[in-house]
């Protein structure tokens, strides 16, 4: 049996996990489970697949966790030390599903010691894929991307043909903004931001598929996975959602992996490889299936793809500064402070300030000085919703 760990199993990635998990309790035992602060749902899926440790990074939550895993044998703990315990549990598949930079600590501890990680957290490769890359490749261990784009290419990579890649080719829903005008997103709610057409996200996922920041996020890691220059690496809005990304050969072919939109189906794919398991997604029905479309992204309503490339483009610890503004700066528009428009002009701004202060090229391998670097974007974009909140 694989010894599996979830980081992060109450979020939308983390459920799709369990749910594989469950329908498949010959083929996996599992080490740990993590969450931020929903103990009851951590508690109900750590006693359904017998987790030997479960962990609430919220450490006020400890005692609730505690109570309600009582008398079960699972072991319990908290917070930070918490996260690095569950991380370092000897599971050989870890699910790296923590949202934001937040989630980069442990999953450094997992790939220091040789597991194969499942990455979800996009952020972690956008702010430290030097420092990540690096961590990887001193365990011994195997990065397997989950999102569904990267899980695509990487499906549709000939190991073989690397030098022979034209273009890799992301594709993206448009989020539910696509035929939106920039006056009408000027007043769009959080409520309707996170109506994703296609997928069920997390909160900050969804707001990040509504800017197309999350397409900017996924450029950048794709340049880090698989090595190939931004210049060649393409966006394109596809509304179905069924052809997941393409890869684009030499002599004029052009692979895609296609599928239902479910997160189920590249997790599964992750899981098992190199083998592959069974998994409930919807299957495709090429005799009702009528049209997939192709759209350019409009660079003018969404600037955060545009904000992303030139981060790539920079190097060093522009995508860090740029990762973190926009945590902070979604943050704010989730809270209701600065409007939808306010996004990308924040995580702009901080770049261009800190650019003036800092020297932003170079990779920063040293945790502890990316950390500071990440600390000081969040307090300026703070700063700048601030002021911004006050003029509203």
């Amino acid at each position: 049996m694989k010894r599996v760990t979830i980081l992060g199993s109450t979020g939308s990635v983390g459920c799709s996990t369990v749910d594989l998990l469950v329908r498949h309790p010959e083929r996996y035992e599992v080490e740990a489970l993590t969450a931020n602060a929903n103990v009851d749902l951590l508690a109900e899926q750590a006693r359904r697949l017998r987790a030997k440790l479960a962990v609430v990074a919220d450490d006020s939550r400890y005692a609730d966790l505690r109570r309600a895993l009582d008398g079960s044998g699972i072991a319990v703990a908290s917070g930070a030390e918490g996260l690095r315990e569950a991380a370092a549990r000897p599971a050989e598949w870890v699910m790296a599903a923590i949202v934001g930079f937040a989630g980069l600590p442990p999953i450094l501890v997992a790939a220091d010691r040789g597991a194969t990680i499942a990455l979800a957290n996009k952020e972690a490769l956008v702010c430290a894929g030097r420092l990540l890359m690096d961590a990887v490749r001193r365990g011994g261990g195997t990065l397997m991307p989950v999102d569904s784009e990267h899980n695509a290419i990487f499906q549709c990579l000939e190991e073989r043909n690397r030098d022979r890649v034209e273009r890799l080719i992301l594709t993206a829903s448009g989020g539910p903004f696509r035929d939106w005008s920039l006056a009408e997103m000027a007043t769009a709610t959080p409520a309707q931001a996170v109506k994703h057409p296609n997928w069920d996200m997390g909160a900050k996922i969804s707001i990040d598929s509504a800017t197309m920041m999350n397409k900017g996020l996924e450029l950048i890691e794709a340049h880090i996975l698989f090595g190939v220059p931004s210049e060649r690496i393409e966006i394109v809005i596809h509304p179905q959602s069924v052809i997941h990304s393409m890869v684009a050969y030499s002599d004029g072919s052009v692979l895609a992996q296609l599928g239902s939109p479910d997160m189920r189906t590249p997790i599964a794919h992750a899981l098992a490889w190199p083998e592959r398991i069974e998994a409930p997604s919807e299957r495709l029905d090429f005799r009702t299936l009528q049209a997939l479309t192709f759209e350019v992204p409009d660079i003018e309503r969404f600037p955060a793809l545009r904000l992303a490339r030139e981060a790539l483009q920079t190097g060093g610890i522009s995508t860090t500064i740029m990762n973190a503004a926009n945590e902070i700066a979604v943050g704010s528009f989730l809270a209701s402070e600065i409007g939808f428009l306010d996004i990308a002009r924040i995580v702009e701004d901080v770049r261009a300030g800190l650019g003036r202060k800092l020297t932003l090229e170079g990779d920063c391998v040293d945790f502890a000085a990316l950390r500071a670097i990440d600390e000081e974007a969040r307090a300026e974009a703070k700063a700048l919703c601030a002021t911004r909140r006050n003029r509203a």
